[in-house]
C-alpha cells in the first residue's frame, strides 16, 4: 500500500491536536456557561414575577393581622342608617373584640361590640326589638346593629363629643356623668387626660387612633 493512500485514513485515526482539543473544550464550557446563566436569569425573572404577584397578597395579610376588618357590609349599612361614622364603628369593634366573633368578657359583655345583656335589652326596648334574645348578640348583624344604635344614643346624649361617648361606652354613663359634674364644679371641661380610670383613658385613645387608621386604610370598604 502506498503512503499516499494511507495518509487520509491515518489523518482520520490520528488524535486531535492540543490546540483543536482546547478549542472544543472552550466551546463546550461556553455552552454550559450560557445554559447556567440562562437558567439563573429565568429563576431571577420568575422570582421577580412572583414578588409582584405575591406582594399585594402579603401586604393584605399583614394589614389583616395588624388592622383587621370583617363584616364591612353590615358596618356600612348600620352606620349609614344610624348616622354614625363607619370608621368609628370599626374602631370600637377593633378595641372591643379585634373582630373575633363569639367573645364574652368576664363582665358578660358579648359579641363583636361587647354589649352586656342589660345594655342590649335596653337598646331592644328603645329600638323596638321586641323579639330580642340574649343569644342574638352572637349574631354579627344584631350585635353591630345594637352597638351602632348605642353609639348614636351616646352621641346624642353627650353632644357628639366622641371622647365622652367612648368613655361612656367603656365605663358606663353613670361614671361619665359623675366625672363631668366634678370637672364642671372645678370650672373645667372633662378631657381625656382627666378621666379617672386609666383603663378608660387608654381605651378612648386606642379607639380614636384606630378610627384614624381605619379611615386611612379602608376608605372604600367602609364607604368613606
Amino acid at each position: 500500500m502506498s503512503s499516499r493512500s494511507a495518509t487520509p485514513a491515518a489523518r482520520r485515526r490520528s488524535p486531535a491536536s492540543p490546540r483543536r482539543a482546547s478549542a472544543v473544550a472552550l466551546k463546550r464550557h461556553n455552552r454550559v456557561r450560557r445554559r447556567r446563566v440562562g437558567a439563573l436569569l429565568l429563576v431571577a425573572l420568575l422570582a421577580v414575577g412572583a414578588a409582584f404577584v405575591l406582594r399585594p397578597l402579603l401586604h393584605h395579610a399583614v394589614r389583616e393581622i395588624a388592622l383587621p376588618l370583617r363584616h364591612e357590609d353590615i358596618i356600612r349599612q348600620q352606620a349609614h342608617d344610624k348616622g354614625v361614622d363607619p370608621a368609628l364603628v370599626a374602631a370600637v369593634i377593633y378595641a372591643e373584640s379585634h373582630f373575633i366573633d363569639g367573645r364574652t368578657s368576664s363582665a358578660g359583655a358579648q359579641g363583636l361590640m361587647q354589649l352586656t345583656p342589660a345594655t342590649a335589652q335596653y337598646i331592644a326596648n328603645k329600638s323596638g326589638g321586641t323579639a330580642f334574645r340574649v343569644a342574638d348578640l352572637g349574631t354579627p348583624q344584631v350585635n353591630i346593629a345594637y352597638g351602632t344604635f348605642y353609639l348614636r344614643y351616646l352621641m346624642r346624649r353627650y353632644g357628639d363629643d366622641t371622647p365622652l361617648v367612648l368613655a361612656a361606652y367603656n365605663a358606663g354613663e353613670g361614671n361619665v356623668d359623675r366625672w363631668i359634674a366634678k370637672a364642671r364644679a372645678g370650672g373645667q371641661a372633662l378631657d381625656i387626660g382627666a378621666i379617672p380610670f386609666g383603663e378608660t383613658r387608654t381605651y378612648v385613645k386606642r379607639v380614636l387612633d384606630a378610627r384614624k387608621e381605619y379611615r386611612a386604610t379602608y376608605r372604600s370598604e367602609l364607604g368613606l
